[in-house]
This record gives structure tokens, sequence and C-alpha cells, in this order.
């Protein structure tokens, strides 16, 4: 574990409201994560999206680190871009998930 970690774990377990929105935030992470490697195995760069899609290159950033909460229509937009479709699925969340 790096310190990055320890700090965020940390962080995690003593500032309910730091976990909260972190909590809350989990799906633009994991979105930002599922684009960045779909855009990587497409052998794309951002720009090279930006150019596919018609979403500036700072925005395709945006979406990739999670700091934005895209809407439908752009996420079927970069898919697009990508040659790919979306499925959206919803999934029981496990106790040990909820507290963190």
């Amino acid at each position: 574990m790096d310190d990055f970690d320890r700090t965020l774990q940390k962080r995690l377990e003593t500032d309910p409201e730091f976990r909260r929105i972190w909590n809350e935030e989990e799906v633009c992470r994991q979105t930002g994560l599922a684009i960045i490697k779909a855009r990587c195995d497409a052998g794309l760069s951002q720009r090279e999206l930006s150019k596919a899609t018609g979403i500036a290159q700072g925005d395709i950033s945006k979406l990739e680190t999670g700091n934005t909460n895209p809407s439908l229509k752009t996420l079927s937009r970069v898919a697009e871009g990508l040659g790919l479709g979306i499925k959206v699925v919803f999934e029981p969340t496990t106790k040990a998930n909820a507290q963190i």
C-alpha cells in the first residue's frame, strides 16, 4: 500500500463527510476508468477521441478523471466515437462497499 492509499484509507475511516462524498463520486470515477480503458484499447489519444466525438479534448480529460458527471447522451457520443455501445447494469452493493 502506497502513501496515497494509506492516506485515503485513514481519511475514509475518520471523516464521515469525506467518506460520503467519496462514495457519491464512485460512479464517476469508475466511468472515467472505463473510458480510459476503452480509449487505450482502441489505440486512440484523447485528441483523437475528441475529433471522433466532437467533444472537446479538455472535456474528455474531465470525463476520464471523474471530475464531471456525464449525461447518458455524452456517454453515448463517447461510445460511438470508440465504435462501442453502452451497457448499464445495476448491481447490489456489498455491506463493506456501503461503509467505506
